[in-house]
């Protein structure tokens, strides 16, 4: 687990946030330093109690259950290459992995990570939700949204679900009036949130993301998905790529964006009645997916290309000061406000 730093969190600063993501989760908390994050990968290992005493060597935290050791965060994606395995994750395309029997309970200790202590009971917490996705309408949010509020409850918490699009905008766009497009790129989704001063006019996300991505690229080459991970997360620059698999990263990005960027047009044509944009506003971009090298520049290119079709003018597109950290400093801003 990685950390801004150790948190102690004075009873003066209450209100927390989590933002439960495929790849990431990551807390955000109001200090005396400001605000601090906490992250960890999303991920869990599970391995024979005979690797315990090489664990123990190499001084890696790790929880016994049963007749296995279990490993979370960063360590299991570590570890799992050592011993030449795949690192499991509970959350799938966004949502909890319905195969992943061990997902429920690995979610509640990483959480719990993250989050540590309440600063007093029922502290409110603001966790992050996506918004239904268009393109997979028997996916199940209502579940997901349910049980990652139990598990957030259980660490002590007043569980509060908010869209992680939204938590985009109200953290990004405060020189805007907050009115803004935020788009959050994650792993397994990709959502999108339209707001004027503060209002939201329309959210929604697509099923595809840095996974979807990955695993385009990889069949497009006769690669694999973990290789073309790496490589994005390697310093790949997406508007001059280099090689075979570089390029068919590069070619699954525009598709992405393209793909967002009809859907962001489609959407708004349903609430057209209802929400005027009465003047040019920013699109906000975060999220991991959004980290590879060059993704603002190719994403305006794209945006070019565009353009004339989206329903609404384009001030600018900026990327999130933070883009892992974002959401969950947009969502810590709302749980503030409950004690202001």
């Amino acid at each position: 687990m990685s950390k801004t730093a150790t948190p102690a969190a004075p009873t003066q600063f209450r209100g927390v946030s989590v933002d439960i993501g495929t790849m990431n989760i990551v807390s955000a908390r109001r200090t005396e330093k400001g605000v601090e994050t906490r992250r960890v990968r999303d991920a869990f290992l599970d391995l024979d109690p005979s690797a315990k005493r090489m664990l123990k060597l190499s001084g890696v935290d790790f929880f016994e259950r049963g007749g296995e050791l279990l490993i979370v965060g960063d360590k299991a994606l570590e570890i799992a290459n050592v011993f030449g395995k795949e690192a499991r994750r509970p959350l799938s395309q966004g949502l909890l992995a319905a195969g992943e029997i061990d997902a429920l309970e690995v979610l509640g200790l990483l959480i719990k990570q993250v989050l540590g202590d309440p600063a007093e009971p029922n502290e409110a917490c603001y966790y992050s939700v996506p918004a239904a996705p268009v393109d997979a309408p028997d996916r199940d949010i209502i579940y997901h949204q349910g049980v990652l509020g139990r598990i957030v409850t259980e660490c002590g918490f007043r569980a509060v679900p908010s869209n992680e699009a939204m938590a985009v905008v109200f953290n990004e766009t405060a020189k805007d009036g907050f009115s803004g497009v935020g788009i959050s790129f994650g792993s397994g989704m990709s959502n999108v949130a339209l707001a004027v001063n503060t209002i939201e006019g329309m959210s929604f996300s697509v099923a595809r993301g840095g996974d979807w991505i990955d695993a385009g690229a990889a069949k497009a080459v006769g690669s694999t998905q973990a290789r073309m991970c790496a490589l994005k997360e390697g310093g790949i620059d997406l508007t001059r790529p280099v090689g075979r698999e570089q390029e068919a990263l590069a070619v699954y990005y525009k598709s992405l964006i393209e793909y967002t960027l009809d859907n962001i047009t489609a959407q708004f044509a349903r609430v057209r009645g209802q929400f005027a944009v009465p003047r040019p506003i920013p699109i906000v971009i975060a999220g991991g997916t959004s980290m590879a090298g060059g993704f603002t520049e190719f994403f305006q290119q794209v945006l070019e290309t565009r353009r004339k079709k989206l329903p609404f003018e384009v001030s600018e597109v900026r990327h999130a000061k933070d883009p892992l950290g974002a959401i969950a400093q947009g969502l810590l801003l709302q749980a503030i406000q409950e004690y202001e």
